[in-house]
């Protein structure tokens, strides 16, 4: 499996007891998507390496305790934390409307309903209560917070991101 054929789903954050438990943090929405996981790949030496799961258990604040198969003690789960932890993208169910996964609109043209179009997606910054849409426009970084109903459309086939933002947002960033 690639890197490219995948999404990021989280890291190994620490080991748990001395039978090779182990703790993942899951960067996702809802955690709870994820209680019927039956294999991650680990990043090992820039390759994805697949583990089968022996055992999960969803717990607050997008955590999970994992036990994965032929990792049986502290030292070989040790050798796992810290790395990141990916899923095939083929494993996402397919989104429409103004829906969107993060991972899928770094390039898409940004267009909004009043000012037109402003640049190009860089990626989606994904603070606590507060995420967002960081564009480029010829050099000049925009920082559009997406809010409920901030995305009007997810234009895949052409690429474009359609938006409708506060009047005046996108000229205070271009001022000089």
């Amino acid at each position: 499996m690639l890197k490219k054929d995948c999404y990021l789903l989280g890291t190994i954050t620490k080991t748990r007891g001395f039978k090779g438990d182990l703790v993942f943090f899951l960067d996702v929405t809802d955690s709870n998507e994820y209680e019927k996981l039956e294999s991650v790949f680990v990043e090992l030496n820039g390759m994805l390496t697949p583990f089968f799961i022996e055992q999960i258990k969803i717990q607050n604040n997008n955590r999970a305790f994992v036990k994965l198969e032929n990792v049986n003690s502290e030292e070989e789960a040790l050798k796992l934390t810290s790395k990141a932890i990916y899923l095939p993208l083929s494993s996402l169910p397919k989104l429409t409307g103004s829906k969107f996964y993060d991972h899928e609109i770094p390039g898409f043209l940004v267009h909004d309903k009043d000012f037109g179009e402003i640049g190009k997606a860089v990626q989606v910054v994904d603070l606590t209560n507060n995420p967002l849409l960081q564009i480029d426009k010829d050099g000049i970084e925009i920082l559009v917070p997406l809010r409920e109903g901030t995305v009007t459309k997810v234009d895949r086939q052409n690429k474009t991101l359609h938006i409708q933002v506060p009047p005046g947002l996108i000229d205070l960033y271009l001022e000089q």
